[in-house]
């Protein structure tokens, strides 16, 4: 079962699981190629989008379980 944290970077979990992209899209997450992005962690992302991390990281690894 594919486990994503908080504590992984956007191209991480990009670069490995392509298919949550989607997921990021849908809460505001647009720039997920930019080079700012590529560094900044899950936990960061969710913040400045005003998203609780945990949740996201909850959607995210439920999506993937489901696969």
């Amino acid at each position: 079962m594919a486990q994503v944290s908080k504590d992984m970077t956007i191209g991480e979990l990009i670069g490995t699981y392509p298919e949550v992209a989607p997921i990021l899209m849908e809460i505001g997450m647009h720039c997920l190629g930019c080079p700012a992005s590529q560094a900044e962690s899950l936990a960061e992302a969710a913040m400045v989008h005003g998203i609780d991390g945990d949740l996201l990281v909850e959607k995210i690894n439920a999506f993937l379980a489901a696969k």
